[in-house]
């Protein structure tokens, strides 16, 4: 019996991945953080949820602006208000209020994962700025949830949105450019990113809330 062969396939030959019109060839078998249409979305989420509190720090700084007496709408008591970290020095470490940072840069975010959902393929140095950019972002979260909770001694709910959404921003877009490459790693960290990359995000959320119930240990009255 004659066997059917599709024109110019050889038997035998295994098919090529088929290529997207992002330019980059689809693989099932990677996890959806470091699929491009993946990421894309989780870069839309969380730099919407980002995006939408910082215009909320920024409406409440220039209300502050308008008028020093002016209690933002988190300034619910004296260890819960935006008020209070925002007079503070740490709330404009460059010599601008932090809050014009977010306001930039997450609807860049934000574009960044609209282009990934339309199949834009991004050129390597692009994913090396994007790296350094959400790591910049990370490092500076961190380093202000430190001051808010061990210097100034008071939460701004906004900025804790803030943190809550870079943080899995961070740890996605580090597992998909460990996992193509674009951070040269080892096998096993390979694996690491490919199966285990949302426990950084986990274990970084329960440092936070830690340190929280820790040095707030009034909120768990509420």
């Amino acid at each position: 019996m004659a066997v059917e062969t599709t024109p110019g396939v050889s038997e035998g030959t295994p098919e090529e991945p088929q290529v997207g019109a992002g330019g980059t060839a689809e693989q099932t078998d990677l996890p959806h953080v470091a699929r491009d249409r993946g990421l894309g979305l989780w870069l839309v989420i969380t730099g919407l949820v980002a995006a939408a509190a910082s215009f909320l720090l920024l409406y409440e700084r220039i209300q502050l602006w308008q008028d020093n007496s002016h209690s933002t709408a988190c300034d619910i008591s004296p260890w819960v208000s935006c008020g209070q970290v925002m007079e503070s020095w740490q709330a404009s470490t460059f010599g601008f209020p932090n809050i014009f940072i977010g306001v930039v840069g997450f609807p860049l975010i934000i574009a960044i994962g609209v282009g990934l959902l339309g199949r834009l393929s991004l050129p390597r140095w692009y994913w090396v700025g994007l790296q350094t950019g959400v790591l910049f972002a990370l490092g500076f979260c961190i380093w202000l949830w430190s001051q808010a909770v061990y210097v100034i001694g008071a939460l701004c709910p906004y900025c804790m949105v803030v943190w809550a959404a870079v943080i899995p921003m961070a740890a996605a877009v580090t597992a998909r450019n460990i996992i193509h490459g674009v951070i040269p790693a080892g096998e096993g960290l390979q694996r690491a990113a490919r199966e285990w990359w949302w426990v950084a995000a986990l274990l970084l959320y329960l440092a936070v809330a830690a340190s929280i119930i820790v040095m707030f240990p009034q909120i768990l009255a509420f």
